[in-house]
């Protein structure tokens, strides 16, 4: 029976019940947190033996004969480049290894923009007092927090089990001051929808008003598929090359969730056109990144298929974990009415939306009981959720014992705060 069905008595019997529940769970001290997507150490282990990929006396070189130790080759060596243009899809000559962060190389590449044109004719972002960015919701914090970083203002565009809504943003793009987008399009942080091919096609075939209008297409999750039918993503310079829109996205990917996130290899794609921007910048950064740790992943993994093989092992250690918070929001959720989620089939992230006006209730029930989460609103623009109902559950650091607990904690907070809500009304 659903909450909203019963009667005010029903309501405050069922409170009084759940609060009990709680305090249980407040007395036992718990200090449980999913609040980011970060590797559990059962993960982090899969990855130990490149630490012994290279030792003493080991042949520290390159293919191409550059020795690793030292300076130099400031784009990547080559088996790297080929071996993360493998994973993104591209032609290595598209490829610039960086350091172990994507998200570095996202925040520089805005940063290069800001100083420098992208595209002849066009000034400079800095330049363009209402500049604007779309951002797909729910999305990334961390891709909202660059763009509110450099003054962007953040236009948010609702997301559907396909991807974007295409319809909302052919629009937006009419106006000139709209300089990007955001896309996380493998198993989307935080919702897992991976965009359909028609919005791959439609993004591909985007005519914005802004000869200078990129797309920063964040494929963080690419090989990172928890079951054996993963989800499929079109290509989307394949399909840009077909529209003659080849300028239009900069992709980005790394290892951090795959090897260590401390110490990964990131890496960017784009056309000429935009690499040679893009490089006239980072020529003066850096004299070259850590080619000993390039070495190091391209002799662990060999190629694309090593790699895959690796990220098997990572689903058989993530997948219980996913089955685990799906299985409580359906046993002790689902017939009360107060709660839709999704089921990925791959990347990090449960997307959950509680009843309206109730996520900040949630996260702070579940604070003061032990259990942090994402903070509500985090996956919006400038931290602020118009319906107060999207929370984000990360659920691959914990045991599996201490994600169970805080699963029936998060639960209890979700029917708590349902429940005051109604009574409200």
């Amino acid at each position: 029976m659903y909450y909203k069905d019963y009667s005010r008595e029903q309501r405050d019997a069922a409170l009084s019940q759940l609060w009990k529940d709680l305090d249980r769970f407040k007395a036992q001290g718990l200090a449980l947190n999913m609040a980011r997507g970060v590797p559990s150490p059962d993960q982090l282990s899969l990855s130990l033996g490149i630490l012994n990929v290279l030792y003493a006396e080991a042949d520290c070189r390159a293919e191409d004969g550059t020795d690793c130790r030292n300076y130099g080759v400031m784009d990547g060596i080559p088996e790297c480049k080929r071996l993360l243009a493998d994973m993104l899809r591209v032609k290595p000559d598209m490829v610039m290894i960086g350091g172990n962060s994507s998200l570095n190389m996202m925040f520089d590449t805005i940063a290069c923009f800001m100083n420098h044109p992208v595209t002849p004719g066009c000034p400079a972002w800095a330049l363009v007092p209402d500049r604007k960015f779309l951002c797909p919701v729910p999305g990334y914090d961390r891709h909202f927090g660059i763009t509110e970083y450099f003054g962007f203002e953040m236009i948010p565009v609702p997301m559907d089990e396909n991807g974007p809504k295409m319809d909302v943003v052919e629009e937006l793009v009419k106006d000139p001051s709209v300089k990007g987008m955001w896309c996380v399009p493998k198993y989307s942080n935080p919702t897992g929808v991976t965009y359909s091919d028609e919005v791959v096609r439609r993004i591909a075939a985007l005519q914005p008003a802004a000869p200078d209008f990129r797309v920063m297409w964040d494929d963080a999750y690419c090989i990172h598929d928890l079951t054996d039918e993963p989800d499929q993503l079109l290509n989307i310079f394949e399909e840009c090359e077909k529209t003659g829109n080849l300028d239009l996205p900069i992709a980005f990917c790394s290892t951090s969730k795959i090897t260590f996130p401390g110490s990964g290899v990131a890496a960017m794609a784009a056309c000429e056109n935009n690499m040679k921007v893009i490089k006239a910048k980072y020529k003066y950064q850096t004299i070259g990144y850590d080619k000993l740790n390039m070495l190091r992943h391209v002799r662990f993994f060999g190629d694309l298929d090593g790699m895959k093989a690796h990220m098997k092992k990572h689903a058989e250690v993530l997948r219980p974990r996913f089955e685990i918070v799906l299985k409580k929001l359906s046993e002790q959720l689902d017939e009360y009415g107060i709660v839709r989620y999704n089921h990925p089939r791959g990347g990090y992230f449960v997307s959950v939306n509680v009843v309206d006006g109730t996520a900040k209730r949630v996260v702070e029930l579940c604070k003061e009981s032990g259990v942090i989460l994402t903070d509500a609103g985090a996956t919006y623009p400038y931290g602020k959720d118009p319906y107060d109902s999207n929370i984000r559950i990360a659920p691959s650091f914990p045991s599996l014992e201490d994600l169970s607990t805080a699963m029936d904690v998060f639960c209890l907070c979700a029917r708590i705060a349902a429940l005051e809500k109604l009574n409200e009304a």
